[in-house]
C-alpha cells in the first residue's frame, strides 16, 4: 500500500485543530472534552490520538499557532527601518489582534490558556515560553529606542520591555471583554502618555 503523504497528514492534523478551535470557542477550554473534539472533527478517537495525545497537546498547538502571527507582526515592526514610534507599533499589533480575534479566531483562546496556566503546570510551561519570546521582542525594541534617542542612554530597557509587554494582554482583554477599545484608541493613548517619542527627537 502507498505511504500516506505528508500533505495528507498535515490536512488531517489541521482538521483536528480546526474542529478543536470551533468547539473551544463555543464551550471554552475547560469544559471541552476530547469526546467533543472527536464529534466536531468527525474522526475516531484513534485518528485524533494519532496526532495529539491529550487535550493539553491540542491546546498547546492552538495557543502556539495563535501567537505565531502576533510574534511575526511584532517582529517585523521591531526590526523595520525606520523604527516605528511606540504609537505606530502599538497600532500595528492591536490591528493584528483585532484581525485574529474575530468570532472563532485564535486570539480568543489566549486568555483562556492564561487562566489554565495558573493551575496546570503543563500548560504553564508553554504559555510561559510564548510570553517570554514576545517579551524578548519588546526588549529588542526598547534597545532600538535607546539607540535612536527615544530613551536616555542609561535607560533600563529590561524594565521598559516589561511595561510594553503589558500593552498586549491589556488590549486583548479590553477588546474581547469590554468591546470598546480599538487600535486607534490605544495608539492615541500611547502618544499622549509618551509624547516625546517622535522621530523628530531621534538622533542622526
Amino acid at each position: 500500500m502507498p505511504r500516506v503523504s505528508e500533505e495528507h497528514l498535515e490536512r488531517r492534523r489541521q482538521q483536528i485543530l480546526d474542529a478543536a478551535q470551533t468547539i473551544f470557542a463555543r464551550k471554552g477550554l475547560h469544559a471541552t472534552t476530547m469526546q467533543d473534539v472527536f464529534a466536531e472533527s468527525g474522526l475516531s478517537a484513534g485518528a485524533v490520538y494519532r496526532y495529539f495525545k491529550s487535550k493539553n497537546d491540542i491546546i498547546e498547538a492552538l495557543t502556539n499557532d495563535a501567537t505565531v502571527d502576533l510574534r511575526a507582526a511584532l517582529s517585523e515592526a521591531v526590526y523595520s527601518d525606520p523604527l516605528p514610534t511606540p504609537p505606530e507599533l502599538v497600532r500595528t499589533i492591536a490591528e493584528a489582534i483585532v484581525r485574529l480575534s474575530a468570532p472563532g479566531g485564535p486570539v480568543r483562546l489566549i486568555p483562556q490558556a492564561w487562566a489554565l496556566a495558573l493551575t496546570d503546570a503543563n500548560i504553564a510551561d508553554y504559555v510561559r515560553s510564548n510570553i517570554a519570546s514576545i517579551r524578548r521582542l519588546w526588549f529588542d525594541y526598547a534597545n532600538r529606542m535607546r539607540e535612536v534617542g527615544w530613551l536616555p542612554p542609561d535607560a533600563d530597557t529590561d524594565a521598559v520591555a516589561k511595561i510594553l509587554l503589558g500593552v498586549l494582554p491589556g488590549f486583548i482583554l479590553q477588546h474581547l471583554i469590554l468591546g470598546d477599545t480599538d487600535p486607534d484608541t490605544f495608539a492615541r493613548g500611547i502618544a499622549q502618555l509618551i509624547p516625546d517619542y517622535t522621530r523628530e527627537t531621534a538622533l542622526p
